[in-house]
């Protein structure tokens, strides 16, 4: 879920040097991937199917060899000869399995050049992307390197917080990150970088000088820049940064906030940058666009948390896997900062996962009008396996459920207005004016709701109404979402026709709705 902006950031550790293949740790790294998956994975699968396969991986390295189980027996031949025949453990013998996978990786080394030359890295992915490239779309496997990135990202990492292009052959910064190291120093955009450490930067690649400019939290560095044709001297010391994924603009009583994706600060970003909101306009804020076009997602508890934020009460959403550890339930409790606040959510095709969540909480709580394109259906959670080399698994073990009930997996989001049809805000609204527009829109939510996971060609012509659209930097969308808020009428008409019947019966009067906390 990780975006691969990293090319641009100061974000790259140094990369590992090229590891030996050494059986017996190589042996143990795969016996503890094996049995993670067996024990973990959403749907039940045998260490024998994932070494088969996994053995089966090599030839994307080298595509001469062949592996097949025969007679209670693994062969691995090529089209001349059986270069070896291995016995078979029991199905679910991870360990045993393993050690059979190190053994034909042994004596397919010792016939080929290309898997001799293959460091251990490359054999890794090779049988793991084997293993897992049967399970599931989003199961994968990533390498030492890799994996230090994908925590970076939803972690943080050790660095001064800038990005930097090359320009002309030269470093150049093109964002300083607000309250970082690279701020505080005095840093701009258009320095361009001369030196880090004395060492000139000229013969460097993107990733050379990424990976010095990084380093642990609290070490010093020092820069040389090119400013105005002058070189200046910098010195920093090196914070805990964490990729920003929230941005507000602010005007006309409203608040627009575009999530990028759910790392470990976005709840907080989130807050923040609403409570900002509410300092600046006090009564004037008339509501809030959460903006999740293009987003694809991130950190489960950030996404719940998020959603939290904006309800005041009742269920966000819950998980269910075979693994006891990933069935979840999880709430909102009151007390938060946009419990009150109007809401319109973006989606497009692209907003997947985590923001799923966030979209499908708020329209089942009655919280949020929907709008855009349904969005891209990615319901399933993924658990990150770190393994004894460095790299890790990300393996897919639960699916996520709309508090309605849904599953969203092959699903999504049906947006309550749909925009990818062509039809303008100006038709949306007068439609809605006179009560005639998506009329039959709770009775498709009703049924969205209910189409179970089995029921794929239903969910197919469910999708074909308003069919996901990469929409991202369409005005439409947030020019209608702007109009909603200043149109309460509009709003609260848009949202009655989303909400499900027993929110609607909740908020008749009479009857005890969630209680909104003060502010």
């Amino acid at each position: 879920m990780i975006r691969r902006l990293l090319p641009l950031l100061a974000l790259v550790a140094p990369g590992p040097a090229l590891a030996d293949w050494i059986p017996a740790e190589a042996e143990r790294t795969i016996a503890f991937g094996f049995a993670a998956i067996v024990e973990r994975h959403l749907h039940p699968v045998s260490a024998a199917t994932l070494a088969v396969d996994g053995m089966r991986g090599l030839a994307d390295i080298d595509p001469q060899f062949a592996v097949s189980v025969r007679d209670g027996g693994v062969r691995l031949s090529t089209a001349e000869a059986t270069v070896g025949e291995f016995g078979s453990p029991a199905d679910n013998d991870a360990a045993g399995w393993a050690k059979v996978t190190a053994a034909v990786i042994e004596a397919a080394r010792l016939q080929s050049a290309r898997l001799r030359d293959a460091d251990a890295e490359k054999l890794y992915q090779a049988v793991f992307e084997g293993a897992l490239g049967k399970a599931d779309l989003h199961s994968r496997y990533a390498g030492a390197w890799e994996a230090r990135e994908h925590r970076a990202s939803r972690n943080g990492f050790g660095g001064i917080g800038i990005r930097f292009d090359l320009v002309d052959s030269e470093p150049r910064i093109v964002e300083v990150i607000e309250d970082t190291p690279a701020a505080r120093a005095g840093l701009r955009v258009g320095d361009v970088i001369i030196t880090i450490d004395g060492q000139p930067v000229a013969t460097l690649d993107r990733v050379d000088i990424s990976s010095r400019l990084r380093g642990a939290v609290s070490t010093e560095l020092s820069l040389t820049v090119r400013r105005d044709g002058q070189p200046l001297d910098i010195g920093l010391r090196r914070s805990r940064i964490v990729p920003r994924t929230v941005t507000m603009t602010l005007s006309d009583g409203i608040a627009r906030l575009r999530v990028s994706s759910f790392n470990r600060l976005t709840a907080h970003s989130l807050e923040e940058q609403v409570k900002i909101a509410r300092d600046r306009l006090g009564p004037g804020l008339l509501g809030v666009v959460l903006d999740l076009r293009g987003n694809p997602g991130g950190l489960l508890d950030k996404a719940v948390a998020v959603a939290d934020l904006f309800i005041a009460q009742g269920p966000i959403v819950s998980t269910k896997g075979r693994h006891p550890e990933s069935v979840h339930a999880f709430a909102a409790h009151p007390g938060d900062i946009a419990e009150d606040l109007p809401v319109v959510v973006l989606v497009d095709g692209r907003s997947a996962s985590a923001a799923e969540i966030v979209a499908s909480a708020l329209q089942d709580a009655g919280r949020a009008v929907v709008v855009g394109t349904n969005s891209y259906g990615k319901g399933t959670v993924q658990t990150v396996i770190d393994l004894p080399n460095g790299g890790e698994i990300t393996l897919t073990w639960s699916r996520f459920h709309a508090p309605s009930g849904y599953a969203l997996h092959g699903l999504g989001v049906l947006p309550t207005l749909c925009t990818g049809q062509g039809a303008t805000p100006t038709a949306i609204l007068d439609g809605l004016a006179r009560g005639k527009w998506s009329p039959t829109l709770p009775e498709t939510l009703a049924v969205w709701r209910s189409a179970g996971l089995g029921e794929t060609d239903l969910r197919l012509r469910l999708r074909g109404g308003c069919p996901p659209a990469r929409r991202a930097d369409a005005r439409a969308d947030m020019d209608l979402a702007e109009r909603l808020l200043l149109n309460g009428a509009a709003h609260a008409r848009a949202l009655s026709m989303s909400t499900p019947p027993r929110m609607l019966e909740a908020r008749r009067p009479g009857i005890a709705g969630p209680e909104q906390p003060p502010h």
